[in-house]
C-alpha cells in the first residue's frame, strides 16, 4: 500500500514524484490543520441539526464542490465493468463510518472526537498487515499502534467507571476510526483504476439517499434550524473539508511524493484539541493533552519511512 492511502485518501496514478518543496509542505501542513477542525465543525453543526441530516447537507455540499471540478477537469464519471458492485460495499462502509461518526460525536467532545477518529492510520496498518501483500507491521510501525492506542487509553482512563456519558460517544467515533481504515484497505485491493475524484462522486451520490431515508425515519421529530453557527460549520464540512482539502490534498498526490508528505498529519489531532479549547472551550486536562500528543506521534511513527 503506498504511503498516501495511510491518510485516508484513494489511490491515485503518480505521473511523477517529485520532492515537496517548501509551499508544498506549507500547504499539506494547512490541510492537517484543517482537518482537525472536522470534529469540531460537527459538534457546532449537531447543535442545530440532527446526525444524519447532517450527513445529508454536509455531502450534498461536499458533492458540488467535487462533482462540479470532476467536471471541469473532464474527468468521465462512468464505471467500468464490475466497479458498481465494488463501489457498493465501499459505500456501505462510507456510511456506516459517517454514521457512528455523527452520531458519537454527539455524545463526547469535538477534542475526544478528534483524538478517537484519527486512531485511523493504525487500523489500516493492521488491516493491511493481513490483507495486503508487502505490508508487513514493522517495528516502528507497531510502535506507532501501540504509542497511539495508549493515547487512547489515557484519554478514557479518568471517565472509567464514573457513568460518564462520553465513553459511549468516544467508543463510537472509535469505531468510526476502524471503519475508515478499512475503507482505506478495501479501496487498495478493490479498486486501483478508478479516478479518485470520480470514486468520491460516486461514494457521495450513492450516500446521500441512505441518508435521506435515515433523517426521515428517525429524525422526523428532532429540532431542525440553521443558526450563523450551524451554517458555517456545514460550510466548513461540507466545503472545505470534503470539498477543498480532498481536491487539494488529491493534487498534491498527483505530482508530489506522499511518503515525505503524510507524517505531517501528526498535526492534526493536536490541531483538532486547540481548535476545540479555543472555540468551544474545551477543557484541556492533562488527560486530553497526553492523550493526543500519544496519538500523534503515533501517526509520526506509522508514517515515518524506513
Amino acid at each position: 500500500m503506498n504511503r498516501k492511502e495511510s491518510v485516508g485518501t484513494p489511490p491515485i496514478r503518480h505521473v511523477i514524484s517529485e520532492d515537496p518543496n517548501a509551499k508544498i509542505i506549507a500547504l499539506s501542513l494547512l490541510l492537517a490543520f484543517l482537518w482537525g477542525g472536522n470534529s469540531l465543525a460537527i459538534k457546532v453543526g449537531l447543535a442545530d441539526i440532527p446526525p444524519m441530516a447532517l450527513a445529508f447537507l454536509r455531502f450534498v455540499i461536499g458533492l458540488v464542490v467535487v462533482g462540479g471540478w470532476t467536471i471541469y477537469r473532464r474527468i468521465p464519471l462512468g464505471l467500468n465493468p464490475g466497479e458498481f458492485s465494488r463501489l457498493l460495499l465501499l459505500t456501505a462502509i462510507f456510511i456506516s463510518q459517517i454514521i457512528v461518526l455523527n452520531t458519537g460525536t454527539m455524545f463526547t467532545t469535538a477534542s475526544r472526537s478528534t483524538i478517537f477518529v484519527n486512531v485511523y492510520p493504525f487500523f489500516t496498518a493492521l488491516f493491511a498487515h493481513f490483507w495486503i501483500p508487502g505490508e508487513r507491521l514493522s517495528l516502528t510501525k507497531t510502535l506507532g499502534i501501540i504509542v497511539a492506542f495508549s493515547g487512547v487509553f489515557v484519554t478514557v482512563a479518568p471517565d472509567l467507571g464514573n457513568g460518564e456519558t462520553n465513553i459511549l460517544g468516544d467508543l463510537l467515533v472509535l469505531v468510526s476510526g476502524c471503519f475508515l481504515g478499512l475503507r482505506v484497505v478495501v479501496t487498495k485491493l478493490l479498486i486501483q483504476s478508478i479516478h479518485p475524484y470520480r470514486l468520491l462522486v460516486w461514494y457521495l451520490s450513492l450516500s446521500l439517499p441512505v441518508y435521506a431515508i435515515l433523517s426521515l425515519l428517525f429524525e422526523s421529530d428532532k429540532t431542525f434550524q440553521l443558526t450563523l453557527e450551524g451554517s458555517a460549520a456545514l460550510l466548513y464540512q461540507g466545503g472545505v473539508v470534503a470539498g477543498y482539502c480532498f481536491l487539494a490534498w488529491t493534487a498534491i498526490l498527483e505530482r508530489y511524493s506522499a511518503s515525505k508528505l503524510v507524517v505531517l498529519f501528526f498535526v492534526t489531532p493536536l490541531s483538532g484539541v486547540l481548535f476545540s479549547h479555543l472555540l468551544l472551550g474545551d477543557e484541556l486536562t492533562f488527560s486530553l493533552l497526553a492523550g493526543s500528543v500519544l496519538v500523534a506521534g503515533g501517526i509520526y511513527l506509522v508514517n515515518l519511512r524506513s
